[in-house]
């Protein structure tokens, strides 16, 4: 058993760490501010601040075997590194693909990255660059793991991206879902329950360096064929140009109005991330079915047709397929 920390644990990805390591027998606790949710069952609530002075105060009475950290904000990781590396064995950074500076070509944990941000508080546009200041503060201590994310997916997503398409075919049934047309578009996507296990076990065997925790590689086209085998859809996929799209005001990736996954030519190594050193150092990825048909039960629980974060209302979709027709 370990005594295990992680620095959120409350929100998706952490919690599912967090519930990960109690499953596996650890001391966890979670510090955070509780705003995303709650730790999972089994392990010990801290609540605390990042952003304030002694904000890891309630954590330093202890030494820690396993401390885990998923913060964007730089500010927040270099005081944790400043507070708990002294009393730390291990420490692993969940950051992103999105630090690579060109993302537009394959990409290998030695692709270079971009300049790291500044500051202590990063805005939304500057998430890569605020992940690669993260990495710079975590890589002062000894024994670090900086596992560089791919897409994430499964149940209870909250960005509502590989949800879309599974629970639109399954909404629409026999009629037509508009999709992009860009099937042989790079793309992976990893469970989160399995890059959660996988981060606890690699942390457990203290595991060094730098990471990709990305899907098996498969194209946006494939994704959607099995979604559409998942939901039992037997309307017909319309595709729709990315100019045509654009020109309509749909979104590429995520958010509002949107078609997720499609993504233009300068990110499309997002989807081609070198999986070589993490199937060294054990990640094992269920079938993309399996994981579809769990994202589909978790949509159809929340709603098939309820308000998305990213994707098109059934509404605007049906007006935007009309459009399209000759």
């Amino acid at each position: 058993m370990y005594r295990m920390l992680v620095l959120g644990g409350t929100s998706w990805l952490g919690g599912r760490i967090a519930h990960e390591g109690v499953v596996r027998g650890h001391d966890v606790t979670c510090l955070a501010r509780g705003e995303s949710g709650q730790a999972p069952a089994g392990a010990t609530f801290v609540r605390s601040d990042r952003s304030q002075p002694g904000a890891y105060d309630d954590v330093l009475d202890r030494r820690w075997d396993l401390v885990v950290d998923l913060s964007r904000e730089p500010g927040h990781v270099r005081s944790a590194v400043d507070a708990l590396g002294g009393v730390a064995s291990h420490w692993t950074f969940v950051s992103t693909g999105s630090v690579y500076a060109d993302q537009s070509v394959p990409l290998t944990e030695s692709s270079p990255p971009l300049d790291a941000f500044e500051g202590d508080e990063a805005p939304p546009e500057k998430y890569g660059e605020a992940k690669v200041a993260c990495e710079r503060a975590v890589a002062r201590l000894r024994h670090h793991l900086i596992v560089r994310a791919g897409l994430i997916g499964g149940p209870g997503d909250r960005s509502d991206r590989l949800g879309y398409y599974v629970s639109r075919l399954a909404l629409a049934g026999t009629d037509d879902v508009l999709v992009p047309d860009v099937a042989r578009q790079p793309m992976q996507v990893v469970d989160v329950r399995d890059l959660a296990a996988w981060v606890v076990r690699a942390a457990e065997e203290r595991a060094t360096g730098v990471v990709h925790g990305a899907g098996e590689p498969t194209t946006v086209g494939a994704i959607i064929d099995a979604s559409a085998a998942v939901a039992g859809s037997t309307g017909r996929r319309a595709p729709a140009s990315p100019g045509w799209l654009l020109d309509h005001d749909v979104q590429q990736w995520m958010g509002p109005r949107s078609l997720p996954l499609w993504l233009p030519p300068t990110h499309h190594g997002m989807g081609l991330m070198d999986d070589t050193r993490a199937l060294e150092l054990g990640l094992r990825r269920r079938p993309l079915a399996e994981t579809l048909a769990d994202v589909l039960a978790d949509e159809r629980q929340r709603g098939l047709d309820r308000p998305r974060r990213a994707g098109l209302s059934r509404e605007d979709e049906l007006a935007l397929l009309a459009d399209l027709r000759p």
